[in-house]
């Protein structure tokens, strides 16, 4: 295996606003290289957000953004750095926490969600001892979760909406 030490080079999306978060574990190569979240072109992330807000699919860095602010969304990953060998969670190591906590402070958040088991299992262990707000686990959106389809998914994510204000709606 070839692990090289990865420190997360994005800023959490959030504003005072925002009322859930969504967490994943690191932000994948494709991420990394595009430097934003869920950038791999088969990752559904983005498709899920615009069917279950009913908004136009986002294509830039900004309409994603906007996307997520307009509903009230936070989004960050849980890991700060660790050793990863590319994109494989499997692989992750010597793990260090994101003050989930600090950003909670910040804002209107209400509800954790993670996007995946490793976002979830790191969440619990690093950073619930500090939110002590229990993240509800969703599936992950990335295409090696193939066992998921893009209307389970939509499904599964449908509980985000029930923790956002119905003026928000």
């Amino acid at each position: 295996m070839n692990k090289k030490k990865v420190i997360h080079p994005l800023s959490p999306i959030y504003d005072d606003t925002s009322q859930i978060l969504l967490l994943g574990s690191l932000p994948s190569v494709k991420s990394r290289e595009e430097n934003f979240y869920y950038a791999h072109p088969q990752n559904r992330f983005w498709k899920v957000l615009a069917i279950l807000f009913k908004e136009p699919f986002p294509t830039t860095k900004q309409e994603k953004t906007n996307l997520v602010l307009k509903h009230h969304v936070a989004i960050w990953d849980v890991i700060h750095s660790c050793y990863i060998n590319g994109s494989s969670d499997a692989s992750i190591s010597d793990v260090k926490a994101n003050d989930i906590a600090a950003l909670i402070k910040k804002t209107n958040i209400k509800a954790v969600f993670t996007t995946g088991n490793t976002a979830k299992k790191y969440y619990d262990k690093y950073c619930y001892p500090n939110t002590k707000i229990e993240a509800i686990n969703l599936p992950s959106t990335s295409p090696a979760n193939a066992s998921y389809s893009l209307e389970k998914l939509v499904e599964a994510y449908q509980i985000i909406l029930d923790y956002l204000s119905s003026s928000n709606a």
